[in-house]
């Protein structure tokens, strides 16, 4: 493994979300569950149901990227074209794949597992099964790219079983400090010199708003835990300069 933490990035395929139909609930579980194993998701993108549009985009994030994850249109509606979309990206056939078909098979009442059912044990030649402890259809691995259902209890069991067969780098450790009452106007050249004290790691600041009043949440990540620690006590000197009363951790809601 190269010394470099291997990266990231997510499709989110659906008409649905892009609709606003369907909220999509499953970037921050993926971002977090990365950065825990070591593997930063840097870029998400929100696609359509458009069978060139999702050939097209596969095929230019797998050769960007590390890995590449999928969620949504693996179900058995006309409209759940990721599965044949791969396939066309890797110029693979789109046929059944044998033990798909067979737990599918043994999962329905005779005569159930029917063509629309069938879609969901057709995948590309070659495809390496990701387990469904929920519903039994499964997601596949081929080549980099992770194809993951988009119902999120359904993808974060998908990825549970596929997550000890990532090769990770080191964890990405994270720290956050909020405070109510601070605008960011007033850190901003502050947290400015605390970035450049410490180059490797991201520092963001994030404004919040809700009732009574809003404040800043500041965070510092970096797989250097001890420079994550090192810089929030920085950002939380920060605070306490311009009069105001750090608390770690995120914002209640």
């Amino acid at each position: 493994m190269s010394e470099r933490s291997p990266t990231a990035c997510l499709l989110v395929i659906g008409n649905e979300v892009l609709s606003g139909r369907t909220r999509d609930a499953n970037v921050q579980f993926l971002a977090t569950r990365l950065g825990e194993i070591g593997i930063p998701l840097r870029e998400v993108r929100v696609i359509p149901d458009v069978r060139e549009k999702i050939v097209r985009t596969v095929n230019e994030v797998r050769a960007a990227f590390d890995h590449v994850f999928t969620t949504g249109g693996i179900g058995p509606t006309h409209d759940d074209i990721t599965s044949e979309c791969v396939a066309a990206a890797f110029d693979l056939p789109w046929e059944p794949h044998p033990e798909a078909w067979a737990r599918l098979d043994r999962h329905y009442a005779p005569g159930e597992f029917n063509p629309a059912r069938q879609r969901m044990a057709t995948m590309p030649r070659g495809a390496t099964l990701i387990d469904n402890a929920i519903s039994v259809a499964p997601g596949f691995t081929i080549g980099n790219v992770h194809v993951l259902a988009g119902v999120p209890r359904i993808m974060q069991a998908m990825f549970e079983s596929l997550a000890p067969r990532l090769q990770g780098g080191p964890p990405i450790a994270s720290r956050t400090v909020h405070a109510d009452g601070v605008m960011e106007g007033r850190i901003a050249e502050g947290l400015a010199a605390i970035q450049s004290r410490w180059p490797a790691l991201d520092i963001g600041s994030y404004p919040y708003y809700r009732m009574g009043g809003g404040g800043v949440a500041l965070v510092a990540k970096g797989v250097d835990a001890e420079a994550v620690e090192a810089a929030s006590r920085d950002i939380t000197a920060l605070l306490r300069a311009i009069g105001g009363r750090p608390v770690p951790g995120e914002p209640p809601v």
